[in-house]
């Protein structure tokens, strides 16, 4: 192999998760971040505070702004959540929690 040679990789086959019910086709290996901006999706959080959206701010698990709902466990921060076949992502509102 030459390492100034294109490794020509390909991504396996992608597979489903859902979007608060809506299908979304993911490459192997995404976090659940990079799935949902692949499918334009920029805003999955609403503040406790105004319910104002939150995203991804800083995409490496420092800052707590991407977090979401992963198989009805909420808090998972997006970032760093590797999606699975059969995941099911849902929006999450406040602490995520049915006390809020």
């Amino acid at each position: 192999m030459n390492p100034q040679e294109p490794a020509r990789a390909r991504p396996g086959e992608s597979f489903t998760v859902t979007f608060d019910g809506r299908p979304l086709a993911v490459l192997p290996g995404r976090t659940v971040a990079a799935a949902l901006w692949a499918a334009g999706v920029t805003a999955w959080r609403g503040t406790r505070c105004g319910g104002r959206p939150r995203g991804v701010f800083c995409g490496i698990g420092v800052c707590f702004d991407c977090l979401v709902t992963v198989n009805d466990r909420p808090n998972q921060r997006a970032c760093l959540v590797p999606l699975r076949p059969g995941d099911a992502i849902r929006t999450q509102r406040g602490t995520g929690r049915d006390d809020d």
